[in-house]
């Protein structure tokens, strides 16, 4: 019961001032020994102790509880007494045998103790109970003030406060779906493509004195202007010409027609838009001018395929690499599928999820969906290129993405509750294995790094949902259609900067150019 427990650690980490007067007030020995004799008695029936608490629980908002819980003072006093026969029963007081010190001067000499004992029982007992009987759901830690709570003098003790709790909704149907199979066959010409792309990382980029062609770089500068005012300068950067280029928080599309036929001194201007769900709020669809401004262009001198250049980079022959790339286009093409079908599971499995969602979960989750979607880019081999091209794209995106997610995460968990589907530490430790084989590391250092950034956090929860969706695609009717030849991303050229000044999750500016 996560209520009860939080709230009782954070009373023990921040001790209360005594009860008041009437809790500690004298007791006579003959009262005390009928208190412990009480408890003592209370101790040895079979059945536990029921408070008469009453509880009222009201909404407050989406997915959010108002808790107001009142203890009536019969049951306080039970409690006292029980803190009182304890203290009796184990106090040390110098001219006393154990167990036989009076009452009223072991409520004198420990009256800050019984206090915090008695707060810590009524707490304890009064939220067990109130989760036996009532269907809380919580999923964070209740706003709960506990130095602000006092044991009245007299009279019932009252305590309330705040929780979020898990969405309500009924199942979606999830046997049988209809789903699309995206196929497609790594060809010759697609292991060609890639082959030049990743001799390219390898080659040297020269000043190249003639104009500007897509695939060429410009090594320019960029300033920001926002009403006539300067906004932001990016002193200089190599952008390649692609279709795209894509900051965190906006991009550039036209970009390779724009600047095609440049050469040194060319100066070109654009009209940008910071994205609707970028971080900073104030600057959410605001048009900035962006003026770019070549002083040099730059070709790529790539490395001939011998001997020397292989054993550079840890292949024994042309074809080992061509083998190497092909396994890694498949797996990147079976990654795509997957994908695909798990997009559409997704889709058909929430489109009847209009309730609401806790709103704290949903920046704190916003971070934690891109780390997924990352995790499972590198293990099917995209490169940190591909992966911030995607990022930036997520990232402009991040708030309805993440809800949309988080009814994802709440409709799969409930499937996977009502088919008992659950993760083992086997599965968890052949997912590290796993990742450490594919990164050449051993696992107790991949483990060691996901508890370091946190990822290992959603580990659990990653490996369920998706055991959820397989489940889900074992019953499914699929159709083969065509999947696209080419990936988005090679259309990309992917900056890990915003123009709002926030960095990436994925790589530094410094170690972009070794992966274009």
């Amino acid at each position: 019961m996560p209520i009860q427990g939080e709230l009782v650690q954070a009373d023990c980490l921040n001790p209360q001032p005594a009860l008041e007067p009437s809790l500690t007030e004298e007791l006579t020995v003959t009262e005390a020994e009928t208190a412990v004799a009480e408890v003592q008695n209370e101790a040895a029936e079979p059945a536990q102790y029921r408070m008469s608490i009453q509880v009222d629980i009201q909404d407050v908002g989406p997915c959010k509880k108002h808790v107001r819980v009142k203890v009536p003072r019969a049951d306080i006093d039970h409690f006292a007494a029980e803190a009182v026969a304890e203290i009796v029963q184990t106090a040390a007081v110098p001219g006393f045998r154990a167990g036989r010190v009076p009452a009223a001067l072991a409520k004198r000499r420990f009256k800050d103790e019984i206090a915090d004992s008695v707060r810590q029982r009524v707490l304890m007992s009064s939220l067990e109970q109130l989760a036996d009987e009532n269907s809380l759901d919580p999923i964070n830690e209740p706003d709960f003030d506990v130095e602000s709570l006092r044991v009245p003098e007299e009279g019932d003790f009252e305590y309330e406060f705040d929780v979020e709790v898990r969405p309500e909704f009924e199942a979606p149907d999830y046997g049988g779906l209809k789903i699309q199979r995206p196929v497609r066959t790594v060809t010759d010409e697609d292991v060609d493509e890639y082959l030049r792309k990743y001799v390219g990382q390898y080659g040297n980029r020269v000043v190249f004195d003639g104009a500007a062609e897509p695939g060429d770089f410009v090594r320019a500068s960029i300033e920001f202007t926002r009403n006539g005012e300067s906004f932001r300068k990016i002193p200089e950067v190599d952008l390649q010409l692609k279709p795209t280029v894509r900051f965190r928080d906006a991009e550039i599309n036209g970009f390779a027609d724009l600047m095609a036929g440049s050469t040194s001194g060319t100066i070109k201007t654009v009209e940008i838009a910071i994205s609707n769900e970028a971080e900073q709020v104030e600057m959410r669809g605001e048009k900035l001018t962006a003026t770019i401004v070549v002083g040099q262009v730059l070709r790529l001198n790539t490395p001939e395929l011998n001997a020397a250049f292989f054993d550079r980079i840890g292949f024994a022959t042309e074809e080992e690499l061509r083998d190497e790339i092909r396994g890694m286009l498949q797996r990147q093409v079976t990654f795509d599928q997957r994908q695909a079908c798990r997009r559409q599971v997704l889709e058909k499995i929430t489109e009847s999820a209009t309730w609401e969602l806790p709103e704290s979960l949903v920046s704190k989750q916003t971070e934690n969906a891109m780390r997924r979607e990352i995790l499972e880019m590198q293990q099917a081999g995209f490169t940190t290129q591909q992966i911030l091209a995607r990022e930036n794209e997520l990232r402009q995106k991040s708030i309805s993405t993440t809800r949309q997610a988080l009814k994802e995460h709440f409709v799969l968990d409930r499937i996977a509750t009502k088919e008992q589907i659950e993760v083992s530490p086997i599965d968890i430790e052949s997912e590290i294995n796993m990742m450490a084989l594919q990164r050449g590391e051993s696992p107790r250092r991949v483990r060691a790094r996901l508890q370091k950034s946190g990822v290992i956090e959603n580990l659990e929860a990653q490996i369920r949902e998706r055991k959820a969706v397989d489940f889900i695609l074992r019953s499914a009717q699929f159709e083969d259609v065509p999947a696209p030849s080419t990936s988005p991303a090679d259309d990309v050229q992917a900056l890990s900067m915003s123009v709002c000044g926030i960095s990436s999750l994925v790589v530094e500016p410094e170690e972009v150019a070794a992966d274009e």
